[in-house]
């Protein structure tokens, strides 16, 4: 599959050097150019963290996963005490166009939700109308060669507060998590709990296979309920692949590869973390497998939506 717009080794995103240029964004009920976009500095998005997203990939026209995204969305709004700002069949009809006002085949569709603006207090007294911002970029899909080197990781204690189900836009914990492999040469950080337990990435879900059985941190507040990580999960267990959903740690024998999962990611190997090989240091039988199903998957996805 040749590289696409915005991917490594692909040509560069429309714009660039101005990454906004020709861009159409989505705020509150109208779309413009999105380097005309503002939202009100008293959102408390911007002051408080106070508002959930999501991400969503499109190939072709043909979104992945919809509808969970959209559940999921609804999830932590309502966790939040958010109102939807609109129906689901709405805010599917305008990310549609959001995707068709923009100029990318393959796009990564983010969409933000806050509680609104308010003058700054901790406590809002009055109800607001919700600050709705979507926006499109060309989806950033690893390289060939990045697949077959795989991913290098570092392990950080678990920072974060006590919520990560929920998708919230408070996210310095992962930008310091970021920064911190970033310093240490490694594309990820995963987040370790007190007992040395796995739990996922920065932006990440973490997998690993142990005696031949693919293993991820059961879904709880620690951990996020990843898309990708469903759909991952559902297509290993179509190809008879045995899983489990436990804790598990870097030092249990038999383990012998690691992956992780995410909207721009797929399914990628995880080859060596906190410097030290995982299995022979490979991407391994079983995470070249997993992915093909996965890149299988997608591409059939693409090839159903045709030319843009």
């Amino acid at each position: 599959m040749p590289p696409r717009v915005g991917e490594e080794g692909g040509s560069p995103a429309p714009g660039a050097g101005n990454p906004d240029r020709g861009l159409v964004a989505w705020l509150n009920d109208r779309f413009l150019p999105l380097a005309e976009a503002r939202v009100h500095i008293e959102d408390r998005g911007f002051q408080f963290a106070d508002g959930v997203y999501e991400v969503v990939a499109c190939f072709g026209g043909t979104f992945l996963d919809l509808d969970p995204h959209l559940t999921r969305l609804e999830y932590s709004l309502e966790a939040v005490a958010i109102p939807m700002p609109c129906s689901r069949e709405q805010m599917r009809a305008r990310l549609e166009e959001l995707y068709r006002r923009n100029p990318f085949r393959d796009a990564m569709l983010y969409i933000q939700v806050t509680r609104g603006v308010a003058p700054r207090a901790h406590l809002v007294s009055t109800p607001l109308t919700p600050t709705w911002v979507m926006t499109a970029r060309a989806l950033p899909l690893p390289s060939d060669a990045r697949v077959a080197q795989g991913l290098v990781g570092i392990t950080l204690p678990d920072i974060r507060w006590k919520r990560c189900d929920i998708k919230s836009i408070a996210l310095l914990a992962s930008v310091l998590g970021k920064q911190e492999a970033q310093r240490a040469g490694a594309d990820e950080a995963f987040w370790v709990d007190e007992e040395g337990h796995l739990l996922e990435g920065c932006a990440t879900n973490l997998l690993a296979v142990i005696d031949q059985v693919v293993v991820t941190h059961p879904l709880d507040q620690r951990v996020l309920g990843g898309i990708t990580r469903a759909l991952a999960l559902r297509l290993a267990a179509e190809a008879g692949f045995a899983v489990a959903e436990r804790p598990w740690r870097l030092d249990e024998p038999g383990l012998s590869e690691c992956m992780l999962t995410s909207t721009t990611n797929a399914v990628m190997p995880v080859c060596v973390i906190d410097g030290r090989p995982v299995g022979d240091g490979r991407p391994g039988r079983v995470t070249r497998r997993w992915r093909a199903a996965m890149i299988d998957h997608l591409g059939r996805l693409s090839a159903g939506a045709g030319d843009r």
